[in-house]
């Protein structure tokens, strides 16, 4: 039922209510309704937060939202993880309505008397809620006596009355009336590894893998691939993600480059799970031990390092379930076992898990399966095709887990239709793959910075991957070192969560033909060969700029948030413009981060920026000195400012605002 002042179309608001809207703690979120009245008499609003531990925060005044008739919006910031909810009240506002009649009707001569005395006897409601002797109580109490003395000009006494101080007292103790609440309205916090992360994927079966004289390669292990976690560390990653580390099946194994005809030494996909070896709670033993899983985990934690696991739901045809459990998978008329196909890919070493066929049991073994990992140190899961298991699974799955282990993360790895991927969101997961490996133009970029930051970020926290095992862009095909410093600067500013699949730092490029975005040779298939050291001794690394992007996001906690973005303009469609400010929605200094980048990897781009300056939290006229975090140059800036950008030096500035003058 409507309420006497109506507050309509509240967010955030996740699929009517069932669902918690996504939060973090210590990230601002923003709480915005439409808020109105018959008549003309002015209103007010403000939201209440209460935590997980029942207590009511204090309440925060809503503000009208620029350019939006009847919208008001209100920032919160939740300090504690768990459950939150917030309400919204909104009420008739007699001390902004008198305000408004008496600033019209004072100066024009009409029922001046009768005026001030209906703003006396509303100022007399404020002064029984103020401590008596307090500043504010004096402050109103001669606001009183102003109104009421005939003997000064009306002009006089109206601005008396139009005193700044006085009207903030009486926006500070607003007098309520017709109050109309709505909601409470759930949302969940998560821990900041949830919003903020810089990951890395590596294959544990290359790390340390070496290339004998006769060109036999021998595989790294879990021991091996431990010695290259100081590296990792070293450039400032927080997220180590492992592929499938489980056996891999021998049935139906694929080759070097996904070939039907592997050889009798080649390793196979690692998503093929489950062999005579065990399924997805063992470890492949090429790769060792559990010991030894134990023993690669300690070691990432010791330097700072979160292991993220994939959880990949799905079996190879040699795996234990097949046997124990063949109603867990979908039976042809022939009486086959249906193998992963998505036409015209097909997956024969894979049989998609059906969750129609005993989901009670189903459900229970995955459970046991995650809870085997969590309790051998794995807090975050990378999941592997969720798009592909029921959306009814995942809620389930989600809440046990967060039943007992609200720490843990689970990232969807999910490139579908919007809805899904929203829906995915919208049941649990903590952060989710994106469009943004195919956003590679200037506009789309530009749409797809304010979609992610503004339009789903109460579904969907993003995780900006500039390549995995399987996609390998064309802009990365093509665009040579240039191109992979401006993907990363774009991933590692324009999202909190950010990722980089292991050879991106030596510009691996190669697709296994014209038209795909398949690596040749892919690591999916293969132990791939990488000597790191020389690559570095001869400048062939891109790790020195990667660490770099890495030491800024963690030096600014504008980079840190997801709901900050603000485009800007530029003169040439290959320069993208944008920022990242603290500024209205932390307390204390601010931070600021404007971001330029050329997006043509092959040609030098001179052009003009013009930037929003109060989205930076700055006035319109000010001039400020940008640091360019990357080069170390200074320079002073304004609203409008020229830049060259160079991809053969460097395609992007990373700009922190040091002071206004």
């Amino acid at each position: 039922m409507v309420g006497r002042i109506p507050v309509m179309d509240v967010t955030p608001v996740v699929d009517l209510g069932r669902q918690p809207a996504k939060a973090t703690v210590g990230e601002p979120f923003p709480v915005r309704a439409t808020v109105f009245r018959e008549g003309h008499d002015r209103l007010g609003a403000e939201v209440v937060l209460t935590g997980p531990d029942g207590e009511r925060r204090p309440p925060v005044r809503m503000t009208p939202v620029d350019d939006v008739p009847d919208r008001f919006e209100a920032w919160l910031l939740p300090d504690d993880g768990g459950s939150w909810t917030f309400e919204i009240s909104a009420w008739s506002d007699p001390v902004a309505t008198w305000q408004h009649h008496a600033a019209v009707k004072v100066p024009a001569g009409v029922d001046v008397e009768l005026v001030f005395t209906e703003g006396g006897l509303l100022l007399e409601q404020v002064l029984a809620d103020l401590p008596a002797g307090s500043p504010d109580h004096a402050l109103v109490r001669a606001a009183i006596e102003t109104a009421a003395d005939t003997d000064r000009p009306p002009a006089a006494r109206l601005a008396a009355l139009q005193d700044p101080g006085l009207e903030a007292v009486l926006a500070a103790h607003p007098v309520r009336e017709l109050v109309t609440a709505e909601g409470p309205y759930r949302i969940y916090a998560d821990r900041p590894r949830a919003l903020f992360g810089s990951w890395y994927e590596f294959f544990p079966r290359s790390e340390g893998a070496t290339r004998d004289a006769d060109g036999t390669v021998r595989a790294g292990t879990l021991r091996t691939a431990a010695e290259r976690l100081d590296a990792v560390a070293a450039m400032g990653f927080d997220v180590i993600y492992l592929p499938p580390i489980h056996p891999i099946g021998e049935v139906n194994r694929k080759g070097p480059n996904n070939t039907l005809t592997p050889g009798p030494d080649d390793p196979g996909s690692p998503w093929a799970i489950g062999s005579r070896h065990g399924g997805h709670d063992a470890v492949h033993p090429d790769l060792g031990t559990l010991d030894d899983f134990d023993a690669f985990v300690a070691r990432a934690t010791s330097l700072g390092l979160e292991v993220a696991l994939d959880l990949a739901l799905q079996a190879a045809p040699d795996h234990p379930w097949v046997t124990s459990h063949p109603e867990w998978f979908t039976t042809r008329a022939d009486g086959t076992i249906a193998y992963a196909e998505n036409p015209p890919k097909k997956y024969q070493d894979i049989y998609p898990v059906n969750f129609d066929n005993d989901p009670v049991g189903i459900c229970r073994e995955v459970l046991r399966v995650v809870r085997h990992w969590m309790a051998h140190g794995v807090r975050i899961f990378r999941v592997d095709n969720p798009h592909t298991k029921p959306l009814a699974f995942w809620e389930w799955l989600l809440k046990e887990v967060r039943r007992t282990d609200p720490d843990v993360v689970f990232l969807s790895e999910a490139f579908t239709r919007p809805a899904m991927m929203q829906g995915l969101g919208a049941v649990g997961f903590h952060q989710s793959y994106t469009y943004f490996t195919w956003r590679t133009g200037k506009r789309e970029l530009e749409d797809y910075l304010v979609e992610v930051s503004r339009e789903t970020d109460h579904v969907m926290r993003p995780n900006f991957f500039v390549n995995t095992p399987d996609i390998l862009h064309s802009y990365l095909q093509y665009g040579g070192p240039a191109a992979f410093k401006v993907r990363a600067v774009l991933a590692a500013t324009g999202s909190p969560s950010w990722g980089v699949y292991a050879g991106y730092e030596l510009f691996e490029h190669v697709a296994v033909r014209p038209g795909s975005e398949e690596y040749l040779d892919s690591e999916k298939y293969q132990v791939r060969v990488r000597d790191w050291d020389a690559a570095a001794a001869e400048g062939r690394s891109l790790a020195p700029y990667l660490t770099r992007l890495n030491e800024v996001r963690r030096d600014h906690r504008a980079l840190q948030l997801l709901r900050n973005v603000t485009v800007h303009a530029s003169d040439d469609d290959s320069v993208l413009v944008y920022s990242k400010t603290t500024a209205g929605q932390l307390p204390g200094a601010v931070d600021t981060v404007v971001v330029v980048v050329n997006l043509d990897p092959h040609g030098t781009r001179e052009t003009i920026v013009h930037l929003d300056l109060p989205a930076l939290g700055l006035a319109w006229g000010d001039s400020f000195v940008v640091h360019d975090e990357i080069t170390g140059e200074e320079w002073t800036w304004s609203q409008h400012n020229y830049v060259r950008l160079d991809p053969g030096h460097e395609p992007a500035h990373v700009l922190t605002v040091r002071s206004s003058r």
